[in-house]
Order: C-alpha cells, then sequence, then structure tokens
C-alpha cells in the first residue's frame, strides 16, 4: 500500500490483529517503569533515582536507534543472502507502509514498533549494570553501540526470514537468546568491566525499598503477559496459550524461590519471592508458544531452583553484578530454551493456524536439543565477546569512560550524576546535620514545649520564638555558598 491509499485500511487489513498488536506493543513498553521501579527499590537510597532515569533513558536511546537503522539491521526483508545481519534498505523506516507480506493481515509499520518495544526492554534490562558506580552518558553511548553490533545481529538471525537460525528451525518464542540471553550477558559483560564496588561502601547493603520491587514486578508481570501472548502477532489460540503459561510459570517459579529462602532462612522472602515471579517470566518468554502447560508448571520449579543457585556464580567469578541479572535473566532464558527442546509439541506450535514445526523430544523430534545448544552458545558467545570490545573501546576514548570516581561512589548516583534525589526529604535532613542542626533534639523540644503549653502559654510563646529564631538560622545557612553535600557512608 502506497502511502497516500489510507482509504484502502479496511479492506486491506484486520482490524482486530492491528488492534491486538497496538495493545501488546503498550504493554511491553508499560515494562519499562515496571523494570525502572524494581532496579530503584533493589538498589540503596543514594543512588535509587539514578537507576529510574538510566533505564527510562535507554528505552529513549532504543527507540531512536531502532527509528534510524536498527529495524533494517534486524528485520530487512532484501537481505535474504545475508544469514547473519540486515541491509538499510528500511533505513529510517523507509518502505515500511504496505503489508510485511502478501498474506499478513496487518501493516509493517506495527510490527516495527511492537518489535521496537522489545528491544527498548531489553536495553532496560541491560541498564541495570550501572547500578550504583555507572556514569549514566557513556552508558547510553554503549547502548546505541550494542543495540546496532549486537542485538539487531542476534534478532536477525532468529526472527528474521533470512537468519540462520530461523532456517534452521530454531524455537524461541518472545525472545530468550535476543532478549533475556543477550542482556543477561551483556550485563554481566558490563559489571565486570566496571569493576567492583568499594568493599568499604557495602556495610549492610540491602535493598532500600521493597515495596517498590513488588511494586516493579508487579508491572512486569502485567506487562509480559502480552509480551509473550502477542508475539503470535494476532489474536489466536496460541496466544491465549502462550498467556496461560506465562502465568504458570511465573507461579511455580515464584513458590519455587521463596520455599528456598525459607529453607535457609526462616523467613518468608517478599524479595525472594518476586526474584522467582520473574525467573519463571523469563523462563517462558522462549517457550510460553511452544511447550506445554504441564510443561510449564515443571519449567517454573526448574527455573527457580536453578537460578537460585546461579546467584553464586557471580562470587566465584568475582564480578558484582548487582541485580542478578545472568541469574535471573540469562540463567532463566536457558533453561526456557531447553524446555522447547524437552517439551515443546507441534499441535501447541501449530495453534495459530500457520506455523508447522515438528516440535522436540515430547513429539519425538530428538535433534531438536542440540539445535537449541547451539543457538544458545551463538548467541552468548557472540553477546560476551562484541561487548567486551564495545566496554574496552568506550574505555579508552577520553569522555567516556564507563565508571565514577570512588568520591562519586560514596556520595551516591542521584547527587553525583542527576542532581535529584528519590526522597529529598532525606537529603535535606542530611544537609540539617551537616549544618550543624540536630533535628532530633529539635523535634523533642518541639514535642515539650507543645505539652508544656497547654499548662503555661507564656512558656510556649517563649518556645515559638526560639523554634522561629532556629528556622531563622538555618535559612542563613542554607544561604552560605560554602557549605557543600555532606558524603554518605
Amino acid at each position: 500500500m502506497a502511502r497516500g491509499d489510507g482509504h484502502l485500511w479496511t479492506e486491506t487489513y484486520d482490524s482486530s490483529t492491528v488492534a491486538f498488536m497496538i495493545l501488546g506493543a503498550a504493554l511491553v513498553f508499560f515494562m519499562v517503569p515496571g523494570l525502572a521501579f524494581l532496579y530503584s527499590g533493589l538498589a540503596r537510597r543514594k543512588s535509587a533515582l539514578a537507576l529510574i532515569w538510566v533505564v527510562i533513558m535507554a528505552t529513549l536511546v532504543g527507540i531512536l536507534q531502532w527509528y534510524f537503522w536498527g529495524y533494517s539491521l534486524a528485520f530487512s526483508k532484501t537481505a535474504t543472502n545475508n544469514k547473519f545481519i540486515g541491509n538499510l534498505d528500511s533505513f529510517g523506516f523507509r518502505n515500511v507502509y504496505g503489508k510485511i507480506s502478501d498474506d499478513s493481515t496487518y501493516p509493517e509499520l506495527i510490527y516495527a514498533i511492537f518489535q521496537m518495544m522489545f528491544m527498548c526492554v531489553a536495553l532496560s534490562i541491560i541498564a541495570g549494570a550501572t547500578a550504583e558506580r555507572g556514569k549514566l552518558f557513556p552508558h547510553m553511548v554503549f547502548l546505541f553501540v550494542f543495540a546496532t553490533l549486537v542485538y539487531c545481529p542476534i534478532t536477525y538471525w532468529i526472527w528474521a526470514p533470512g537468519g540462520w537460525a530461523y532456517q534452521w528451525g530454531v524455537l524461541d518464542w518472545a525472545g530468550g537468546g535476543n532478549i533475556e540471553i543477550l542482556s543477561a550477558v551483556a550485563g554481566f559483560v558490563y559489571s565486570y568491566f566496571l569493576g567492583r564496588r568499594k568493599e568499604n561502601l557495602l556495610i549492610n547493603f540491602r535493598p532500600h525499598n521493597v515495596s517498590m520491587v513488588t511494586l516493579g514486578t508487579s508491572i512486569l508481570w502485567f506487562g509480559w503477559l502480552l509480551f509473550n501472548a502477542a508475539s503470535s502477532l494476532s489474536p489466536n489460540m496460541r496466544s491465549v496459550y502462550a498467556f496461560m503459561n506465562t502465568c504458570l510459570s511465573a507461579t511455580t517459579g515464584g513458590m519455587t524461590w521463596c520455599l528456598l529462602d525459607y529453607r535457609s532462612e526462616k523467613k518468608w522472602s517478599t524479595v525472594g519471592l518476586c526474584s522467582g515471579i520473574i525467573c519463571g517470566l523469563v523462563a517462558a518468554t522462549p517457550s510460553s508458544g511452544c511447550i506445554t502447560l504441564y510443561g510449564s508448571l515443571i519449567q517454573g520449579i526448574i527455573a527457580g531452583v536453578v537460578c537460585n543457585f546461579a546467584t553464586k556464580i557471580k562470587y566465584y567469578l568475582k564480578v558484582d553484578d548487582s541485580l542478578d541479572l545472568l541469574a535471573e535473566h540469562g540463567i532463566a532464558g536457558v533453561v526456557g530454551l531447553i524446555f522447547n527442546a524437552l517439551f515443546a509439541a507441534d499441535w501447541v506450535i501449530g495453534m495459530d493456524g500457520t506455523t508447522k514445526h515438528k516440535g522436540g523430544w515430547l513429539t519425538h523430534n530428538w535433534k531438536q536439543m542440540y539445535i537449541q545448544i547451539a543457538y544458545i552458545g551463538a548467541s552468548a558467545g557472540y553477546c560476551a565477546v562484541v561487548t567486551a570490545i564495545i566496554c574496552f573501546v568506550l574505555g579508552k576514548i577520553p569522555g567516556v569512560h564507563l565508571r565514577v570516581i570512588e568520591e562519586a561512589e560514596a556520595l551516591g548516583l542521584d547527587e553525583d550524576q542527576i542532581g535529584e534525589f528519590a526522597y529529598d526529604y532525606v537529603e535535606v535532613r542530611r544537609d540539617y546535620y551537616q549544618w550543624g542542626v540536630d533535628t532530633d533534639a529539635l523535634h523533642t523540644t518541639c514535642n515539650g514545649a507543645n505539652s508544656a503549653s497547654e499548662t503555661n502559654p507564656t512558656e510556649d510563646s517563649q518556645n515559638s520564638s526560639l523554634s522561629s529564631a532556629t528556622v531563622s538560622g538555618q535559612n542563613e545557612k542554607s544561604n552560605n555558598p560554602k557549605l557543600h553535600h555532606a558524603k554518605e557512608a
């Protein structure tokens, strides 16, 4: 359809399919603030706002890159002789106003938008690697280069008709390799190049806001339902099946992780519950449109167990993967891809009415296992090598060094990189302490004055005058340019 043929809309496309994909794209985008809240809650207070900023900005970088040339590199229809990466035929969203294929019921433009949101989620996951010590601007540069050199090629492998993994029959429903494994490996390598946080600054390290962690996880689950279901690209039985598989995997994943934490701590950990749910959701990403319902129940349990113990990998490798990207996204993604080899069924895959595949071991397709393993190895290996090269090169360029200085790390990224705070009251109170004002003593004095005022109005008047004088003195100090923010231990 040409640009001026808008009157052909109702004759060319199915409106329910278009609406379904628009809704899917919107809910996939909604996962971005979910990740922002999750990461912010898991971090310490002094870097909470910086993680929200970096996740949102990663999305903006992703949208720009995707429009610029990302979609063309990942999904070009004219690069049929290249099994590795697309070309620039759709540079700047050129030639995306018609059908994506002759029998398509939706325009290519909505498909490009839907896939754009997937990349935004992948980049947002990686952004968590900057936690508490990464500079923000260099990370944005990294993400743009990474999206071009890593995300687009691997996405072309698995989802573009010309890609080698697509032609080989790899089963990856919604991005276990090109989103979950890719973002986890990239985040882990990025954390390695950032180096460990200063040990003396990690005293009593724990999530600063578990309520925000729970909110972020809930938003992620909500968005993930359409992340997986809408990958069918039409409202059909396969999308419904993927929806239910996603719920089952998340449920057993959350229960399993929570039980494992209770076994060792004798406490019902909320963070553990959220971690298990996310592992189940990640495992469902490549498999929800391929495996049986009972397979998803088992998958969630296995993902919960394996990923729980996989959180120890970072200690053995001495990499400060502060948000456990490798365990919760990478290992869980591997579990989901392996379960495709074990429990994928040809009748589940064929529920959309168009796709034909022999399935996995459940339907006696024994070779699917080595196909899945080869895809896992190729995706993880390519991502690790290219990410390491990008980080190494950026680290040598003046102005884009990846890590903040030690003083900035002690101060917190909110103050050093953002200049704003997630909890402004706490920061103002910290300034009062720096100025020499004992806010606790002042609070006690005021309370005592209020009690005494009930029996002695004259004394109440005197205390009010004293409080006014104290506030006046604070205001004078607040205008003193020689005062600086205190370093937070």
